[in-house]
């Protein structure tokens, strides 16, 4: 199974297309820490992470974590042992926390982009998670809530997402 992102507007899996939007200064393959672009590629996707306090966890086959209140993923370019990888907030690291205020990260999806050994500086955080008005990301694919519960019921743990 393979997610498709054919350009900043269409998310597509099967015959299943949903609208979306990706970064502000829309894809690249050659991605930087900070630069609002989309990474172009074939990647592998992570588990569920949501908001219990809002969201009852969905169906799906991946692999559901609660995100807590302590929990942060590392943008900070000083920190190559933690760069792009989840971890326990502490003040003194650069982090997207995932705990928001707002809804964006009430259902979110890391994409292993820089994933297994983390490249300082090429990029991080870079996730699947909600829209509701389409505004362009940070680098990330946003989804409204309705198209990202349809998705969650057609992927697994073994599906790529291709960004074109």
């Amino acid at each position: 199974m393979i997610i498709f992102v054919k350009n900043k507007h269409t998310l597509q899996i099967d015959e299943f297309k949903f609208k979306c939007c990706v970064g502000k200064k829309g894809l690249t393959k050659y991605k930087k820490e900070g630069d609002k672009k989309t990474p172009k590629g074939q990647f592998q996707i992570e588990h569920l992470y949501f908001r219990k306090d809002r969201i009852e966890k969905p169906l799906t086959s991946l692999k559901c974590i609660k995100i807590k209140k302590n929990m942060g993923w590392c943008n900070d370019v000083r920190s190559s042992k933690m760069y792009n990888k989840l971890f326990k907030i502490e003040k003194k690291i650069k982090h997207e926390k995932l705990n928001r205020k707002d809804y964006k990260y009430d259902l979110m999806i890391p994409i292993k982009y820089n994933f297994i050994s983390p490249i300082v500086g090429k990029g991080s955080c870079i996730f699947i998670h909600l829209t509701k008005n389409y505004k362009p990301t940070a680098g990330c694919i946003g989804l409204k809530k309705k198209d990202f519960l349809v998705m969650l019921k057609l992927i697994n743990k073994n599906t790529k997402i291709k960004i074109i």
